[in-house]
């Protein structure tokens, strides 16, 4: 919302010397947040004068049209001499009022007007478009031609309004009251103890029975209708010139009288109008629900079909116009144009104009449906004073009949839904105990009577909320205005006091513990949104019955193509490096923990936990019986290069291992002993997958994969080719390692190392292989590690040779050799029994 300052000082009497800067510094004190304060006029002095054109000499032999002018300027030249002027536009004629820069002026931008010789003739100032004195956009972008009343030689300048300031405030969606000029000039009066003068306190008639006819079929939707009518309106009449200026500053282009008119009411008073061309309207207006596949062309030109859940106004022809969001192009306030036969003037000469309070979620989800944003559906959206609909349309008739001449009829209709106040009970000292500041009664009744509430009551008071504020709901809301009308910056600095023997839980220590191990392992932590489309699991191979498939579908999304919660880590990753490979990063490691969400049937119905106290262990159960299951993953992706060549050797590749290495640190942080199989699942290579499984409670159980993904999920996404990944499920791996992680244990005894080379079939897991080794060798084997994998002529076709190597140590004795010996030969011997391994060289 762009408020100028000039027109704020209409509803509050502001101390003279009070800049924007201060009153920005008051507002955001207030809790509005003000992002600028644009100082208008910035860089410009005059002489700037209006001025008439006297004579125009179209000037020949270049490569553009040129005019070389006389201006009468008046007095202002000093001479009283015409003005002679080189100007190269050509939207002003003879006898027209324009507005003129004398030599010595300097316009924004620094740019010095000065006499000199151009295009054969000497120019003596310049005659201005709005654009060249910072105007903005007043939809002509050509010279300001004024209205012929104005006198010439007068200065342009306050004629023009051009020196002002404009605070840009950002509107939060439970501030829509601020989107106003009324609701801003509430918030200033308040933030300066000083009296607000009401924009919205008009004499308004009762309804009657004589006004247009209106039918409301959907009181739901349209509580109240208000319809006022005026005639006669001067086709020909065009809005003053400081009506077009606050329109400018407040950053809408003028466009016609009528319409400049409704959206100045709509700024000052926060209440949307619409006007309609009674020649064009057919029968009475209606309000009701779309029949699916009607169809609408709006004013911005688009035809639109509507939703049976639309809210639409009607005439007997049909649909007119999306309630709230925007009119239709058949009932538009027609320009004026002039009969050529009979030079008389023709256009809009009688208006009906819709002053209603539409339901906010009806008309956000219309906006939205049909992605059409509009400066009423904004307002709507964040709620409108219902009450002020019957002033916003008679300010309305006010404006027409005093500049475009036109009559008020008689009949005023409104259609009202009939509706109680809002009433909150609350206790005196709520904001006190919520602050932890002692108001008084006294400071918390006159805050919310300053606000607009009525106060009743002394220890339980009953507050009666304005109807402008539909965000005042609960006795939080309230005290939060007591708060930050008392200032947020008295709100004293208090350290909590933790009871002593707290900390971080286990399940905090360990995604600690698991981010500083792969930090360290040279991954980066990527935080992505908890957001995903359907159709990501397409890309990733994701079976059709694959249980990650149930999502949670999030009724208002923040993106349409992201609409749902994520069932997995991966996308939110994979499209991270995507984005990084994309823009010149090409060896990455990255990896991140975080929750997944996982539909399923879990009974129950959201409640509303208390903010006054603890929730008690059941009703944080039933909230948590509400929700969709939402384990922790831990993932991490790689690609490009994992160790980088130099002066020090070659590097290599990121490979598969990579990621199963990854998986294996997050199990050593966990304290859980992580069993490595060959699998296949959805996004990852058939030959390159390995099942990540541990013991839980007894049972083993599949806890993630990692590997080398397939290239048809690399190729739909757009990865660098080799690209692998690794996802586990972090909760259940928690309960694997059985809670913290103990200290290793150290022996003062010498290690036994003993090499052992099996040859096995290529289809035989290493994994497999090593199993067997540590169930064979007992109690002594400290490690085994997997050294050496090698194929060919030499073992045979389709066989393969691992070497390990196996390291034996006692906790209370030095081995010998012929125990080391004996516990290699019962590995082997069990390796062989179960993989069908042979000794190589045997």
């Amino acid at each position: 919302m762009r408020v100028p300052l000039s027109w704020l000082r209409e509803y509050v009497d502001l101390p003279a010397g009070e800049t924007g800067r201060d009153v920005q510094a008051k507002l955001v004190a207030a809790g509005l947040e003000v992002e600028s304060v644009e100082q208008l006029g910035a860089g410009l002095t005059g002489p700037l004068v209006v001025g008439k054109v006297l004579t125009i000499e179209e000037l020949t032999g270049f490569k553009k049209p040129i005019r070389f002018c006389t201006v009468d300027v008046g007095q202002a030249n000093g001479t009283g001499e015409p003005q002679e002027i080189v100007c190269g536009a050509r939207n002003f004629t003879e006898g027209d009022k324009v507005v003129v820069a004398l030599p010595g002026a300097v316009l924004p931008g620094d740019f010095r007007i000065a006499e000199r010789k151009t295009y054969g003739k000497v120019s003596r100032g310049m005659i201005c478009s709005g654009d060249e004195l910072g105007m903005g956009d007043d939809g002509t972008h050509g010279i300001i031609v004024l209205p012929p009343e104005y006198e010439v030689g007068t200065d342009a300048t306050e004629l023009l309004e051009l020196y002002d300031e404009v605070l840009d405030i950002a509107v939060t969606p439970d501030r829509g009251y601020c989107l106003s000029m009324r609701g801003v000039a509430r918030e200033t009066a308040i933030a300066y103890g000083l009296p607000l003068r009401d924009p919205a306190l008009l004499d308004v008639p009762p309804p009657n029975g004589y006004g247009y006819l209106v039918k409301v079929s959907d009181p739901t939707g349209c509580d109240r209708f208000t319809a006022r009518t005026v005639t006669g309106l001067d086709p020909e009449a065009r809005s003053p010139i400081w009506l077009q200026r606050r329109l400018q500053k407040a950053g809408m282009r003028p466009i016609s009288l009528a319409v400049d008119v409704t959206n100045y009411v709509m700024l000052e008073l926060g209440q949307p109008l619409h006007a309609y061309d009674r020649s064009r309207l057919d029968g009475p207006i209606g309000v009701r629900r779309a029949l699916p596949g009607e169809k609408l062309t709006t004013l911005d030109g688009t035809q639109r079909v509507l939703d049976a859940e639309d809210l639409v106004i009607t005439d007997n022809s049909g649909p007119i116009g999306l309630a709230g969001v925007m009119g239709g192009a058949d009932t538009e306030i027609a320009d004026a144009t002039v009969d050529p036969e009979t030079g008389a003037a023709r256009g809009t000469t009688d208006v009906v104009i819709e002053a209603a309070h539409f339901d906010p979620v009806v008309v956000a989800r219309t906006a939205r449906r049909h992605k059409l944003s509009s400066e009423a559906s904004r307002r709507f959206e964040r709620g409108v004073d219902p009450q002020a609909a019957s002033a916003a349309a008679q300010r309305t008739v006010d404006l027409l009949v005093l500049l475009a001449g036109g009559t008020a009829e008689a009949g005023v209709t409104e259609v009202v839904t009939p509706s109680g106040p809002r009433t909150i009970a609350l206790r005196a000292d709520h904001p006190d105990k919520v602050a932890g500041v002692d108001y008084g009664r006294e400071t918390v009744v006159r805050r919310l009577q300053e606000v607009g509430c009525d106060v009743y009551g002394q220890d339980e008071l009953v507050v009666t909320v304005p109807s402008w504020r539909p965000d005042l709901t609960d006795p939080n809301d309230l005290a939060e205005e007591v708060i930050r009308l008392e200032g947020y910056e008295n709100l004293p600095s208090t350290l909590p006091q933790p009871p002593s023997g707290r900390g971080l839980t286990e399940s905090q220590r360990l995604r600690r513990r698991v981010g500083r191990a792969l930090a360290g392992a040279g991954f980066v932590e990527t935080p992505t949104y908890p957001f995903m489309g359907e159709g990501v699991l397409d890309q990733l191979g994701l079976a059709a019955d694959d249980p990650a498939r149930r999502t949670v579908r999030l009724v208002n999304p923040l993106s349409d193509e992201e609409p749902c919660l994520r069932t997995t880590l991966l996308p939110g990753l994979l499209g991270a490096l995507r984005r990084n490979h994309g823009r010149g990063t090409h060896d990455l490691a990255l990896f991140e923990t975080g929750l997944v969400f996982l539909a399923g049937e879990r009974p129950g119905t959201a409640v509303r936990l208390p903010v006054d106290r603890r929730p008690t262990d059941e009703e944080i159960a039933a909230l948590d019986a509400a929700l969709p299951a939402q384990p922790r993953h831990a993932a991490a992706v790689l690609s490009g290069a994992r160790e980088v060549s130099g002066w020090w050797g070659g590097g290599r590749p990121a490979q598969w291992a990579d990621a199963v290495e990854a998986a294996r640190a997050v199990a050593r942080e966990a304290g859980a002993e992580l069993s490595v199989r060959q699998g296949r699942y959805g996004p990852w290579h058939p030959g390159r997958c390995a099942a990540l499984y541990v013991v839980v409670d007894g049972a083993e159980e599949l806890i993630g994969h990692a590997g080398e993904l397939h290239p048809r999920v690399v190729k739909a996404l757009g990865l660098p080719e080799r690209t692998s990944a690794m996802e586990l499920d972090l909760d259940r791996l928690e309960r694997a390692g059985g809670g913290a992680v103990r200290a290793p244990r150290i022996s003062t005894f010498p290690v036994a190392t003993q090499d052992v080379a099996l040859v096995v079939d290529q289809h035989v897991p290493a994994a497999e292989v090593e199993a067997a080794l540590r169930a064979g060798a007992g109690e002594l084997l400290e490690s085994v590690r997997l050294f050496d994998v090698f194929s060919g002529e030499q073992i045979g076709e389709g066989k393969k040779s691992l070497a390990y190597a196996l390291r034996f140590r006692a906790a209370d004795r030095t081995l010998t050799v012929e125990e080391a010996s004996a516990a290699r030969d019962a590995a082997v011997v069990t390796a062989a029994e179960r993989t069908g391994a042979l000794l190589r060289g045997a």
